[in-house]
C-alpha cells in the first residue's frame, strides 16, 4: 500500500530491480561489502510487485474473514465500548458527542438508540477514531455488528501495511508474508480487531506512518546516488552534498502520525523516536555517500526541516480531525473562546480554536488527575509484564452458566469470556527475537533491526511513567506488529538468502509458524466468547494471573 508511486511522488531511478532472490536475509552490510557508493545507496526492492500484492491481500483477506466471522456476537456494549461505541454515533449524529442516561446500554442493546441526552459529553479522547467507528454505524446501523465493523477492517488492515513494512526492510516477500500471517494469528490483534476500542485504528495509521519514512529512506538514498551520478562522482569528496528540502514520502508520514495522533495522544511518542530515527538514516546515508564529517551537519541541515515539517503538517492533520466539533456549535465547552474575548488564546487563536485548546487542557487534566491515579481496576497490568504476558485483559465474561442454561451440557458450569491475551508461543519467542534484533542493530550494524527494537522502546517504555494508575494490557497492541518484524526478521537471518535457503532451518521456521496456528486456535474459544465447560476454560488459563 505504501510503495505505489504516481507521478508526482515517484522515486528517482534506482538502478536495476533485483529479484527475492538477490537478497533475502542477508544483511545489507554483507550486499555492500565491496560495492561503490552509489551501489551501495541503491538497494532496489524486489521485482516480484504483483506477486508481493496478491500474497499481502490474500493474508489480509484471511484475517479479515476470521476477525469478521460472528463479528455481532455477543450482542451488547461489551468493556469500553459503552463509550466509543455511543460517543460514535452521537458523534455521527452532530458532530460533537453527546451525553447518554445511565441504562442506555440496555436501551441500545434492545434496539432503542436515540435515548441520548441533549447535553455534550466530555470525552478523553480526539475524535478520529470514533469517526471510523461511526462509519460502521452508518453502514450496518447502531449495533453490535454496525459498531465493530470498522475496526474489523482495519484490523484486516494492519495485516496488510505490516507485511508491506517487513517486505520493504527485509527486502523479501516471503519474510513480509511470515510477518502477515504470525499477526494474523495473534490473539490480542485478533480480539482487537473484534471490538469497538480506539488502538487499532492508532496502531494502523502508526505502522502506515514508520512504513512511508521507510520509503523515504530509499528515495533520499536514490536522489543522493543519482546526484552522485549526475555529478560524475564515485562518492562526496568530504563534502555535505545536495540539500534536499521535498521529500514527499516523509511528508506523507507526518500526515499519517496527525491522523494516529488524532486517534489517541500517546503517538507523540512514537513520532518523536521515528522522527529521530528518519534524520540519523540521512546522516547515515549522507556519510555511505562520502560526506565525511561534514556528514554531522544532518542533524540540523536535514533535522531541522523534518522537525518543522512534523509540526506543521501532523498539527495540521491532527486539528482537522476535529473540524465537526470546530464547525458545531454544542460540544463540550465549544462557547469557551466566545464567553472569555479576553484570554490570550482567544485574542491569539480566535474563539473555536482557543475553545479547542481549553478542551485540550481539561483533557490533560483529566488523564493527570485524581479521578485517574486514585482509580482501580481487577484487569490493572504493569507494563513490566506485558512482553510476557504476565496480565492479559478481560473484555467481558459470563460466569456460573448453570447445565441445562445456554447450551451448557454439565455436569460442570460453563462459562462464555473474551480475554485479550497474546498468542502465547509468538509473544515469548518474540521476546527472545528482539533481544536478538537489538544485538544485531547495535552489534553488527544492521540497520534494519532498528525498526522493531526502536518501534518497541516508543511503544512500551512511555507507560512505566505512568504506572499510579490503571494500565491495561490492550495497550500493547501498538507493540505487536514490532514483535512480529522482529520474528520475521530474525527467521529471514536464519534463512539466508533463497539461493541458499538452509534446509534445517526452513523445517524449524515452518514448524514454528504451525504452533503460533495452533496456539491461535486452541485458545480461540476464549477471544470470541464460546461456550466452555468451566474445565475446558481453566485449562485455557496457564497461569493464576491470567484468571
Amino acid at each position: 500500500m505504501v510503495t505505489v508511486t504516481t507521478p508526482a511522488l515517484s522515486a528517482p531511478p534506482v538502478g536495476p530491480p533485483v529479484s527475492e532472490q538477490q537478497s533475502g536475509g542477508a544483511s545489507p552490510e554483507d550486499r555492500a561489502a565491496s560495492a561503490t557508493a552509489v551501489e551501495r545507496l541503491r538497494n532496489p526492492m524486489p521485482t516480484d510487485r504483483i506477486t508481493a500484492w496478491v500474497s499481502a491481500i490474500v493474508i489480509a483477506l484471511i484475517a479479515f474473514g476470521l476477525r469478521v466471522w460472528n463479528l455481532g456476537y455477543p450482542n451488547t456494549l461489551v468493556f469500553d465500548e459503552t463509550y466509543y461505541a455511543k460517543d460514535a454515533y452521537t458523534l455521527g449524529k452532530f458532530g460533537y458527542e453527546r451525553a447518554w442516561p445511565d441504562d442506555a446500554n440496555a436501551m441500545v442493546t434492545a434496539g432503542d438508540v436515540d435515548v441520548f441526552k441533549p447535553d455534550a459529553a466530555f470525552i478523553v479522547h480526539p475524535q478520529l477514531g470514533k469517526w471510523l467507528i461511526a462509519g460502521g454505524e452508518k453502514l450496518f446501523g447502531m449495533n453490535s455488528f454496525g459498531w465493530r465493523f470498522s475496526a474489523c477492517v482495519f484490523g484486516a488492515l494492519l495485516v496488510l501495511v505490516t507485511i508491506r513494512m517487513v517486505r520493504r526492510l527485509s527486502r523479501s516477500t516471503l519474510i513480509g508474508a511470515v510477518a502477515g500471517v504470525l499477526l494474523t494469528f495473534d490473539g490480542l490483534s485478533f480480539v482487537m480487531s473484534r471490538i469497538a476500542l480506539l488502538d487499532i485504528f492508532q496502531a494502523v495509521f502508526v505502522v502506515l506512518a514508520i512504513s512511508l519514512l521507510l520509503v523515504d529512506r530509499d528515495w533520499f538514498r536514490a536522489r543522493l546516488a543519482r546526484d552522485l551520478e549526475l555529478k560524475g562522482l564515485t562518492e562526496l569528496p568530504g563534502r555535505y552534498g545536495p540539500l534536499l528540502l521535498w521529500r514527499p514520502w516523509r511528508l506523507a508520514a507526518w500526515a499519517a502520525f496527525g491522523l494516529a495522533c488524532g486517534t489517541k495522544w500517546s503517538t507523540i511518542y512514537v513520532m518523536a523516536a521515528f522522527g529521530l530515527l528518519s534524520v540519523i538514516w540521512d546522516l547515515g546515508a549522507r556519510r555511505m555517500a562520502g560526506a565525511g564529517r561534514s556528514s554531522g551537519l544532518s542533524f540540523f541541515v536535514d533535522g531541522i526541516p523534518a522537525a518543522l515539517s512534523m509540526a506543521v503538517i501532523s498539527g495540521v492533520v491532527y486539528v482537522s480531525t476535529w473540524a465537526s466539533w470546530l464547525f458545531t456549535s454544542g460540544g463540550w465547552d465549544r462557547d469557551w473562546g466566545v464567553n472569555n474575548p479576553d484570554a490570550r488564546t482567544t485574542r491569539l487563536l480566535g474563539a473555536p480554536l482557543a475553545s479547542l485548546w481549553k478542551y485540550h487542557q481539561d483533557i490533560y487534566g483529566f488523564h493527570r488527575g485524581d479521578f485517574i491515579t486514585n482509580a482501580t481496576h481487577s484487569y490493572d497490568a504493569h507494563p513490566i509484564g506485558w512482553l510476557v504476558l504476565a496480565r492479559p485483559i478481560g473484555i467481558d465474561a459470563v460466569n456460573d452458566i448453570a447445565p441445562g442454561t445456554d447450551g451448557c451440557v454439565g455436569p460442570d458450569n460453563c462459562l462464555r469470556v473474551i480475554s485479550g491475551i497474546g498468542t502465547p508461543v509468538l509473544w515469548w519467542v518474540a521476546v527472545v527475537c528482539l533481544v536478538l534484533a537489538a544485538f544485531l542493530w547495535i552489534g553488527t550494524r544492521d540497520w534494519r533491526f532498528g525498526v522493531p527494537i526502536v518501534g518497541l522502546a516508543c511503544t512500551w517504555l512511555p507507560w512505566f511513567q505512568f504506572t499510579d494508575r490503571p494500565q491495561f494490557f490492550f495497550y500493547a497492541i501498538l507493540i505487536i506488529p514490532f514483535s512480529v518484524t522482529a520474528v520475521a526478521l530474525c527467521i529471514g537471518k536464519l534463512l539466508g538468502p533463497p539461493g541458499t535457503r538452509r534446509r534445517l532451518p526452513t523445517i524449524l521456521a515452518a514448524i514454528f509458524v504451525l504452533l503460533v496456528m495452533a496456539n491461535f486456535a486452541y485458545l480461540y474459544p476464549v477471544f470470541t466468547d464460546e461456550l466452555l465447560p468451566y474445565p475446558q476454560w481453566l485449562a485455557r488459563m496457564w497461569f493464576k494471573t491470567w484468571i
